[in-house]
């Protein structure tokens, strides 16, 4: 295929956008799923799935030490990962747990914001570690009592960066219209995506960096609930670079979903995305000093080192990020609101600015304002 050059863009600075309509959140839940994997038991069975199939198993085995992570948390027990499965029977695993996730996030996520399922108007659901048509809300719909008129947004191939941008895209619908009131679930069960038949170095790293889990959270463009809000929602955006398809995503064949997941990742955050991070601020009439606070997906060890450098903080200081990595995994769209989660209960103020990468290659970026003095912006 010939590609199409183009020139390069230059970001230009726009006056502020304000909303006439503010969002707010609500409610925000993390959960994970029930078989907890610590990393030297995912070592130790990744030496037994592997190591007699892949030469370069033991130049490659410190991933697992050197991923700075101490467990993670899987829909299915350690065993399952030893034999092969096809992609029939992931779908069907993928539907029964990311159904049963997605129960449990919402119930939570409705209890905290003090709602009714029929009181929600807007239902988005994020997920891109499996297929369900009908989608996983739709199935969530004949086990909760929502409206049947409620708007539903199924989001599929962020990846990474859904996250944040299924947070940006649940704000956006909130503000489009006065007392909307919105529930958005995250769910990635990344280890369904495991290929016992791939004897690849990104094989090999998914199988030491991912996890699964998933979180919810209400957001409203109304006053007229009890909950005060956690936080108000600003602007958000994205920066999707070009001819980046093969950084990160999914080969599917017959066996499921095989990882895509280059090397280049933590150079592009050194040379790329500060560019991205800036044009973002100066679209909205921001800058990085106007930021009090990054939130950031901790995607790996590396990915940290550098975001940190970005930002400006010293190694190690991004600490909820790296709570988050250590004690869960990279769960891939759910892990920001997990550091998100941890920054709100740890009692962060100010202007956050939560950020993820995912396939695209995109950045995805969103203000969150929280505490006295923060703005709606």
């Amino acid at each position: 295929m010939n590609l199409i050059q183009f020139p390069d863009t230059v970001a230009v600075a726009h006056p502020p956008r304000v909303a006439a309509v503010t969002a707010a959140l609500r409610s925000l839940v993390t959960v994970v799923p029930p078989f907890r994997i610590p990393q030297t038991v995912a070592k130790e069975r990744a030496r037994e799935v592997f190591a007699s199939r892949m030469p370069f198993f033991d130049q490659l085995e410190q991933v697992f030490d050197n991923a700075a992570i101490d467990a993670r948390y899987s829909c299915r027990p350690v065993e399952w990962f030893l034999g092969p499965a096809d992609f029939e029977e992931k779908t069907r695993l993928y539907q029964e747990h990311a159904t049963a996730l997605a129960f449990e996030a919402a119930n939570l996520a409705l209890q905290s914001a003090q709602l009714r399922p029929q009181d929600i108007d807007v239902l988005v659901f994020v997920s891109s570690t499996g297929i369900s048509t009908p989608s996983i809300e739709a199935r969530l719909m004949n086990l909760l009592p929502f409206r049947s008129d409620v708007m539903r947004l199924p989001i599929f191939g962020l990846g990474c960066a859904g996250g944040v941008l299924g947070l940006t895209r649940t704000a956006q619908m909130a503000r489009s219209q006065a007392g909307l009131r919105c529930l958005m679930i995250v769910v990635e069960l990344s280890s369904l995506a495991f290929r016992y038949d791939r004897l690849t170095k990104s094989n090999l790293v998914a199988s030491a960096l991912f996890g699964d889990g998933a979180a919810a959270a209400v957001v409203t463009s109304d006053a007229g609930i009890a909950t005060p809000r956690l936080a108000t929602l600003g602007v958000g955006g994205e920066h999707c670079w070009h001819d980046t398809l093969d950084v990160m995503g999914w080969n599917i064949d017959a066996n499921g979903f095989d990882v895509i997941f280059q090397q280049s990742i933590p150079q592009i955050i050194a040379d790329q995305y500060p560019a991205a991070l800036d044009g973002f601020l100066a679209r909205h009439g921001l800058s990085r000093s106007d930021v009090d606070r990054p939130c950031c997906h901790p995607g790996g060890a590396k990915v940290m080192d550098e975001l940190e450098i970005v930002f400006g903080y010293p190694k190690f200081a991004l600490d909820a990020e790296r709570r988050v990595l250590a004690a869960y995994g990279n769960m891939s769209a759910p892990t920001v609101l997990f550091v998100l989660e941890d920054l709100l209960r740890s009692g962060s103020q100010g202007e956050l600015l939560m950020s993820s990468l995912g396939p695209g290659f995109t950045a995805a970026f969103q203000m969150v304002s929280v505490g006295a003095g923060a703005s709606d912006r």
